[in-house]
């Protein structure tokens, strides 16, 4: 009993020390100054760290970027990077409902997707610094944070004029994890500039949109009226262009499973990257009963 007691502190204290969490300032001007947190691994000397980046969800006038520190944990533990970054609310104290204001509602997406990529670029710029594989950079992101997770893989930065830092001119970011979330164009996503994917969404979801549909199911003469695609709409679309993509379907849910891959649903997230990093190929639509908080899975036909 005694040895077993001593293997679990063993076992306890090999995994704090197997991570450390820095906290950077990615940008800082004289109104502004934006955090990530770094969840980094223990490596070998020379070893290069995949890294995922991510942003949290709070339809941009909430949240903060400390909201997922099991999942950061978690991916730092089985030898991952996670860089969770602040970005700007550019929404808080306005309404990104259906009396909003449409332009205000696409500018907040995109500056978030602009801070997502200047925390990219500082990140790749200072790589050596933190043992980063810029070959393999995933983006992720919850609700609003996997808007922008969206957007900024598939929005041109040099087209965008959002973004002046220095990206590399044919970066692409690894693959996409998000948790109920949608792009504003779905041609967006072509055969070029595709990445794999993994997704999950409740398909009952009135606030983002599980296929095409109105964001907060706004009718179409309310002033913040936005069309998106959502995952189920992405997941055709990678399918007719024959790309890698998983789609977790909660049969039935709302919006209230936008945050299961990076709670419930962690080890998913490992098996895609490492999938993915393997050059696994890949396409599945598991579907889940909501009722069961997704910890058990079931087939339903028709649950589309």
């Amino acid at each position: 009993m005694k040895k077993i007691f001593l293997l679990f502190i063993a076992l306890t204290l090999n995994s704090i020390q197997a991570q450390e969490v820095k906290t950077l300032t990615y940008f800082q001007n004289d109104t502004l100054k934006l955090d990530l947190d770094l969840y980094l691994p223990k490596v070998k000397a020379g070893e290069k760290i995949p890294l995922i980046m991510f942003a949290f969800g709070g339809g941009f006038s909430g949240g903060e970027r400390t909201s997922e520190k099991d999942f950061g944990k978690f991916m730092a533990q089985n030898g991952y990077a996670i860089a969770s970054i602040s970005y700007s609310l550019y929404m808080k104290g306005k309404d990104f409902g259906c009396k909003g204001t449409l332009t205000e509602k696409i500018k907040a997406i995109q500056i978030g997707v602009s801070d997502m990529w200047q925390a990219t670029g500082f990140l790749i710029e200072n790589a050596n610094k933190y043992n980063l594989d810029t070959s393999k950079i995933f983006i992720s992101g919850i609700s609003a944070g996997a808007e922008i997770g969206f957007h900024a893989s598939f929005w041109d930065y040099k087209l965008m004029n959002l973004y002046k830092g220095n990206i590399p001119e044919n970066f692409k970011y690894k693959g996409f994890i998000g948790g109920s979330g949608a792009i504003q164009d779905i041609n967006l996503i072509t055969k070029e500039r595709a990445i794999p994917m993994l997704l999950a969404h409740g398909n009952n979801d009135d606030t983002v949109p599980y296929s095409a549909g109105s964001h907060r199911s706004c009718p179409t003469n309310a002033s913040g009226w936005l069309i998106l695609f959502g995952s189920y709409a992405v997941y055709n679309q990678m399918n007719d262009l024959h790309k890698d993509i998983e789609l977790i379907t909660f049969c039935g849910g709302g919006h209230e499973f936008s945050g299961y891959l990076f709670h419930d649903g962690k080890q998913y997230v490992l098996d895609f990257v490492n999938n993915v990093l393997a050059g696994k190929k890949f396409q599945s639509h598991l579907i889940m009963p909501s009722n069961k908080k997704g910890k058990d899975s079931g087939k339903y036909l028709f649950c589309e």
